[in-house]
């Protein structure tokens, strides 16, 4: 793995423990927490998925009304969660649950529930796409051991912000987006639409929108390096990782409308007769990447950050 980072490769252990769950528990977790858990996540061993949306707590996530109950040596958990990505496949989840029902904020805590418990249901949610990514999660009298409490009780809506703050870090994210015809856009559009004398796109207005994107794409991977060696160096990541994760969503969802235009009827096929799997994996990534402008906090609550925490137009809450 080591190896992997120093020659500027991609991380080959993906998930949410990496990118999500594992810095936030070197920040917030105990010394047993992280001597249980940070082996695992940094082998890809142990699979983890998040447990924060609600049916009635999506965008106001402080209104969450999965509760965990004190029952001495453990916790109590009942409720639901929704969109739980990766659910089906995960051995772990970290979930926020309401330990105290009389406030909103100050009432939420950050708990580490162990998936093969017992009255834990997972039922997959089929999208758009035809695939199914996410699932809900019924939690019917789950017993959580207190030692599974990250940070102090009622101090999860903490470290909740600060593992979205990773989560919407593009240098942990950029990847898990790419589907379908992965080469560079122009590659891909010489293939279909063909070249001219001087070898390029030969549809000029193509050419003029698919250099435009290349551009603004080159723009947002500088900064996703900024960022990077800002992490490094233990000054982030910050609100910037809004900023990013809107520019990432608008120009992910960009690159597969024009991959779908260039495709032409290629690019509308469902089965595999007739189509490549790469084109077909592309009208799916198309489909389900319109997800990324709601996910992980939608384009608006992003705005809400920026202009609070970096332009300072909003009063802190």
């Amino acid at each position: 793995l080591k190896s992997f980072v120093q020659n500027g490769a991609y991380n080959p252990v993906q998930g949410m423990g990496t990118s999500m769950l594992g810095p936030t528990l070197v920040e917030y977790g105990n010394d047993e927490q992280r001597a249980q858990h940070l082996t695992g996540i940094a082998t890809g061993t142990v699979r983890w998925c998040q447990g924060y949306s609600e049916p009635g707590s999506g965008s106001d996530l402080a209104s969450l009304q999965t509760k965990a109950e004190d029952k001495g040596d453990h916790y109590l958990v009942n409720g639901q969660k929704i969109w739980t990505s990766g659910s089906l496949w995960a051995h772990w989840m970290f979930c926020l649950v309401r330990t105290d029902p009389t406030v909103k904020h100050d009432g939420i805590s950050f708990i580490l529930i162990d998936m093969k418990t017992p009255g834990v249901e997972v039922r997959p949610i089929r999208i758009i796409s035809g695939q199914s990514p996410f699932s809900e999660v019924f939690f019917t009298d789950v017993v959580v051991p207190k030692k599974n409490l990250v940070g102090e009780l009622n101090r999860g809506w903490t470290i909740a912000k600060r593992l979205l703050q990773f989560e919407r870090d593009a240098t942990t994210n950029n990847r898990r987006q790419l589907a379908g015809d992965v080469r560079p856009i122009d590659e891909i559009a010489k293939d279909y639409i063909g070249v001219d004398e001087h070898g390029r796109i030969a549809e000029p207005e193509l050419r003029s929108r698919v250099v435009k994107h290349m551009m603004n794409f080159k723009s947002l991977t500088l900064m996703q390096a900024r960022m990077l060696e800002m992490t490094k160096a233990g000054q982030g990541p910050d609100a910037s990782t809004s900023v990013v994760k809107n520019a990432r969503a608008q120009f992910q969802q960009e690159r597969e409308e024009l991959l779908v235009e260039i495709m032409g009827y290629r690019g509308l096929g469902w089965e595999d007769d007739g189509f490549d799997q790469v084109e077909l994996d592309t009208t799916r990534a198309f489909l389900s990447n319109k997800a990324m402008s709601i996910y992980s906090g939608t384009h608006e609550i992003q705005n809400n950050i920026i202009a609070k925490r970096m332009l300072g137009l909003l009063d802190h809450q």
